[in-house]
């Protein structure tokens, strides 16, 4: 399909691990890491999303490669305009006589204070919107998991990102409650790094520790313990060394984090209304995010809640769906665009 003028516009999930951009009318047209790495000298740009990512431990001293996000929120300006800059101008291509700025929708945590919005919304600004508007991450998130969002139904939402995981219950187009917490696949990857340096006295990068957290780590002890060799430096004797990690370990790593996630679960729906709280018993919880892919996640929630959870069918991809999605209201973010003050959307 062949964009024009008028399907310019963007929804942006502009996540602490990965950035995606979805274009109106044509869906989700970029997936990149939210890294960029820079001349420590000269502040110079050398590489931005996956192309920086590949960088990662194996850069001079002169380089560096950041994530201008942490937990959802700018840790760095500069950077994360410049970071923007690429993802907009790379989604819209080479401009034309009849190319316009782009009206943006950017996804931001539940919890942000006005402060961090606003840094969110000047940085795309400059990167080249219109318009940047922003909108809530579950509320973005129920959106593209399919949730009945406008109906008269509870639904519960469970947002499991790099820097935050985000529970809210939704009906009629709002948020009746929300709670965040800047823990969640991150943190975990942090455990797994800290786990295996106490115990082994082993040194490994972030790129190991999410390997193992994707590929061996699950919520609780499984039956039929595997196990992976991992690579990293010797604290000791400062030489490469190799030692094999079983996924009961990987997963008594990341329990803290677990644990919670499953208390934030609960203390939200200890705050539902009662007919809300009926309907998310008869039709569940719903997880998305990272996170969601986690192994075992969802038996662990379903056991800890007495609730059935359901993984959405496109969990990495549902916050910029939603986000895409909520561009057909882009009239009423004009007049209400604060996610700092309100998260409904009607």
């Amino acid at each position: 399909m062949a964009t024009s003028i008028f399907t310019r516009d963007f929804g942006v999930d502009l996540g602490t691990a990965n950035t995606l951009v979805y274009l109106k009318g044509k869906g989700i047209i970029l997936r990149e890491s939210s890294m960029i790495a820079q001349d420590n000298y000269t502040n110079e740009v050398i590489a931005v999303g996956n192309e920086a990512k590949q960088m990662i431990g194996r850069t001079p001293g002169r380089l560096s490669v950041i994530r201008p996000m942490k937990d959802g929120v700018i840790a760095d300006y500069d950077t994360t305009a410049e970071m923007m800059k690429y993802y907009i101008h790379k989604a819209q291509g080479k401009p034309t006589f009849f190319s316009r700025k782009p009206n943006v929708i950017v996804c931001v945590p539940s919890g942000i204070t006005m402060v961090e919005e606003r840094a969110v919304l000047d940085a795309t600004r400059q990167a080249g919107a219109k318009h940047a508007l922003p909108i809530s991450e579950p509320f973005a998130a129920a959106i593209g998991a399919g949730l009945p969002v406008w109906e008269p139904t509870g639904s519960l939402i469970v947002d499991i990102g790099g820097g935050t995981t985000e529970v809210a219950i939704i009906s009629l187009g709002g948020t009746v409650t929300s709670a965040s917490i800047r823990t969640a696949g991150d943190e975990m990857d942090e455990q797994i790094i800290q786990y295996i340096r106490k115990k082994y006295s082993l040194l490994i990068g972030e790129s190991t520790a999410e390997m193992l957290k994707t590929e061996l780590a699950s919520a609780k002890k499984l039956d039929n313990n595997e196990e992976m060799d991992v690579r990293g430096r010797d604290l000791i004797s400062g030489l490469p060394k190799t030692v094999t990690i079983g996924n009961d370990e990987a997963a008594y790593a990341i329990q803290e984090t677990v644990d919670a996630i499953v208390e934030l679960i609960k203390q939200t729906l200890e705050k539902a209304p009662p007919e809300l709280a009926a309907d998310i018993m008869d039709y569940g919880i719903v997880l998305t995010g990272g996170g969601a892919l986690l192994n075992k996640i969802d038996e662990v929630i379903s056991e800890q809640t007495n609730m059935p959870v359901f993984i959405a069918d496109k969990p990495l991809d549902s916050v910029v769906i939603g986000t895409g999605k909520a561009l057909e209201h882009i009239e009423y973010f004009k007049r209400s665009p604060h996610v700092a003050k309100r998260n409904t959307l009607s």
